[in-house]
């Protein structure tokens, strides 16, 4: 049994008569270079231009508890097919790395063109190693999924992955007015200033999304912009399980870069929220 918990994977007793050894493995760190893309950007890819992806990888933890390293890329499509590849066998790293849309291509068999790379596709890239007593440790398993625990998957000091979604370059975050243009509850603050921030690539965060529903308390919530198509995440940022949101049809003016939110809280919201509906109208300040 080979058992992974933490940056020590350790599983010195399972409960019952048998004691099983420690194994200590290494640990990746992957970085996007500075000002390098975030994202694979589909306008280039359509329009014939090239994307190169740079990113750096250098061992987080671990050093010496590895016969050989590989760097390893997942490929997801839009409708849940994995694909995977070695990008590098036997890396030597710390290393820094550019890969182009032919690489990637030529990387991964299932993919034939360019024309094979659809928006909504994420390309994960990781490290495999082979430990010192023979054992091969994944980040990723070959079925897409995580091979190791929420400890590891959300380290503050390193990344064992990064990812690059299929979409288009985004540029939302900045100040704006809210104004409620719909809504079955009377209470609801009808004008208020908000700002839009960008977590990451294409997502983002709404200071606040209720409309001051609890008179006062802001509750942010996350949506994305995928080539100008926008969804709300639910969860809310603020309080996840108490009020949270279902999107009803969000859209994007590109014309005009107002972004209407059509909400509505979900049945397993708190405190009489359920069944309240309201349409934000962003407009860029």
């Amino acid at each position: 049994m080979f058992c992974a918990f933490s940056l020590v994977f350790s599983c010195d007793n399972d409960g019952g008569t048998s004691n099983i050894e420690l194994t200590e493995v290494a640990i990746p760190n992957l970085a996007k270079t500075a000002n390098s893309e975030t994202i694979i950007n589909l306008n280039n890819l359509t329009s014939g231009q090239s994307v190169a992806l740079d990113f750096n990888v250098e061992i987080a933890q671990g050093q010496g508890n590895f016969s050989s390293v590989d760097i390893v890329g997942f490929y997801e499509t839009a409708d849940g097919q994995i694909y995977n590849a070695v990008l590098e066998a036997d890396a030597q790293l710390p290393a820094q790395y550019t890969l182009t849309e032919a690489d990637i291509v030529n990387a991964f068999t299932e993919l034939n063109t360019v024309d094979d790379i659809k928006l909504a596709d994420v390309l994960s890239i990781t490290a495999r190693f082979t430990l010192n007593n023979g054992l091969v440790f994944d980040i990723i398993d070959e079925d897409g999924s995580r091979g190791t625990g929420t400890n590891i998957q959300n380290n503050v000091l390193f990344n064992a992955i990064i990812t690059y979604p299929v979409s288009c370059p985004t540029a939302l975050e900045g100040d704006y007015t809210s104004n409620v243009i719909a809504t079955n509850d009377s209470s609801l603050v009808t004008t208020k200033p908000v700002t839009i921030t960008q977590t990451s690539a294409g997502t983002y965060a709404l200071s606040d999304g209720s409309a001051e529903v609890f008179a006062g308390t802001l509750i942010a919530l996350q949506f994305t912009d995928v080539c100008g198509t926008i969804s709300v995440d639910s969860p809310s940022i603020s309080f996840p399980g108490q009020a949270d949101f279902i999107d009803n049809g969000s859209s994007l003016d590109p014309e005009t870069g107002i972004i209407t939110l059509d909400l509505e809280y979900t049945a397993s919201s708190c405190c009489g929220l359920p069944g309240i509906k309201w349409t934000l109208e962003l407009v860029p300040n």
